[in-house]
C-alpha cells in the first residue's frame, strides 16, 4: 500500500453520530483491523453544537457530547443545518484538502449531503473532488428542496456503505446507496453501530482502498476499474422479520468491547 499511495497519506474527515463526539467515533473505529486505515490520515472533529438532550452513550463514554444540527421526528425539518455546512466548508478549506469523508449515522448523512452539494457545484468549488466516502448507517435527507439538489445526479465518488440487518436505519441506509455510482455495500447482522468486521470484510475494504490509491490520479472523481464494487454480505444467522429497534446502552457497550 505504501508503494501505491506514496509517502503522502490520503486525508479523511470523519464525522461522528448524533450527540456523541469525535473521540467516540475514533473509539468505535478502533475495533476495526488497524491495517484498513494505516495509510490514511484521519481527523475527528466535534460537532459545533453541544448536545441538546440526553446522549445514548451517557455512562458508557465520557462527555462532552455534540450534535451537528437538529431535526424533527420525521427528519424533514432541520435547524442550524446551514450553519453546520458553512462551518464544515470552512474546516475543509482551512485544514484540507481532504481526499474523502467517513461518517456514522448523522455524520454519514451529513457527509452524503456535502458530497452531493459538491457534485452540483454548490459548495467547495475550489476544493479537489473527494475520492472516497465511507458511510456507516447513513441516510438521505428528506426535504424535497434539499433532495432536488444534493441527489439530483448519481455521485461518482467511490463509496462503501455498511448496512446493519437490525439497524433501525436499515432502509434509509439502503436508499442512500442509490445516490452513488457502483457502491460497495457491506451488510452485517448488527444494529445501529460501527460493526465488527470478519476477515472477508477486512480484505474487501483493504482491496477497495488499494484500488482508490492506484486510480486516484486517473480521474478527479476516482475513476478507473473497480472490481471490488460489489455486494458483500457478512451477515450470519439474522432472523427474518425480527423487529428493528433503536440501540440500547447494552448494545452500545458490547459494540465497544
Amino acid at each position: 500500500m505504501d508503494e501505491i499511495i506514496g509517502e503522502k497519506k490520503m486525508k479523511i474527515l470523519c464525522l461522528h453520530g448524533f450527540r456523541t463526539s469525535g473521540n467516540f467515533l475514533k473509539k468505535q473505529l478502533s475495533k476495526w483491523d488497524p491495517s484498513i486505515f494505516a495509510h490514511f490520515e484521519m481527523e475527528f472533529p466535534d460537532g459545533i453544537f453541544a448536545a441538546g438532550g440526553k446522549s445514548d452513550i451517557e455512562g458508557i463514554f465520557p462527555p462532552p457530547y455534540f450534535e451537528w444540527f437538529q431535526y424533527n421526528e420525521d427528519f424533514t425539518e432541520y435547524e442550524n443545518l446551514e450553519e453546520c455546512i458553512s462551518y464544515l466548508c470552512e474546516y475543509i478549506t482551512s485544514k484540507g484538502p481532504f481526499d474523502g469523508l467517513l461518517g456514522f449515522s448523522q455524520g454519514a448523512t451529513l457527509s452524503g449531503l456535502l458530497l452531493g452539494y459538491m457534485e452540483q457545484g454548490k459548495i467547495l468549488k475550489e476544493h479537489p473532488p473527494m475520492k472516497l466516502f465511507v458511510s456507516i448507517s447513513g441516510a438521505k435527507f428528506r426535504d424535497p428542496n434539499i433532495c432536488s439538489i444534493a441527489y439530483k445526479d448519481m455521485m461518482k465518488v467511490k463509496s462503501v456503505h455498511f448496512i446493519g440487518e437490525k439497524d433501525w436505519l436499515k432502509l434509509p441506509s439502503q436508499e442512500l446507496t442509490t445516490a452513488f455510482e457502483n457502491p460497495l455495500i457491506i451488510r452485517h447482522p448488527q444494529g445501529h453501530t460501527v460493526p465488527r468486521l470478519d476477515e472477508a470484510a477486512v480484505e474487501t475494504i483493504k482491496t477497495w482502498t488499494r484500488e482508490i490509491g492506484i486510480y486516484s490520479n486517473e480521474s478527479c472523481v476516482g475513476g478507473g476499474p473497480n472490481e471490488a464494487c460489489k455486494h458483500v454480505n457478512i451477515e450470519n444467522g439474522v432472523e427474518e422479520g425480527k423487529k428493528i429497534e433503536k440501540p440500547n446502552e447494552v448494545e452500545i457497550q458490547k459494540a465497544l468491547e
